[in-house]
């Protein structure tokens, strides 16, 4: 499982028009989901992004977290997060799991960061065609994988 955080001071994400979902300060998590993913990674996944201190105290030094600053958070499914781009110039996405399997687990893994978090957060609308719009803060952007643990 992997996921592009990015820390923001706003985000939506619009499906045909229509905005769907929209946060204040918080993270945009790009979540990709591959054949492999099950219940740990989504365990390990959620507690590394609700703790990781990528948010500044009151003294400005990135030592908060999500959680720290009660932020708010928008998931929305991206299986290009899986793309492979060895050969040619056409990605290949046969790492990123099939709908049927990475559905149940981006709904799980939504359900655990509202628990961890304890209150509702952002999401996308699963394998629709989506427009994302964020202000990113900072920049601040990370790049965390399950598998590797990092």
């Amino acid at each position: 499982m992997r996921a592009l955080l990015q820390r923001v001071s706003q985000a939506s994400v619009s499906i045909r028009g229509a905005t769907h979902a929209t946060i204040g300060p918080g993270l945009m998590i790009l979540l990709g989901i591959e054949q492999a993913d099950d219940q740990n990674d989504i365990s390990w996944l959620v507690h590394k992004i609700c703790k990781m201190r990528i948010f500044s105290d009151e003294s400005g030094k990135m030592n908060d977290s999500l959680l720290d600053q009660n932020g708010e958070a928008l998931v929305v499914s991206q299986f290009t997060l899986h793309a492979n781009t060895r050969k040619g110039n056409r990605p290949s996405f046969i790492r990123a799991a099939t709908p049927d399997h990475s559905k149940p687990l981006y709904e799980a893994f939504c359900a655990e960061m509202e628990k961890t978090m304890g209150k509702a957060i952002g999401r996308g609308l699963f394998g629709e065609d989506m427009q994302v719009a964020l202000v990113n803060d900072g920049p601040v952007t990370v790049w965390i994988d399950s598998k590797n643990r990092e």
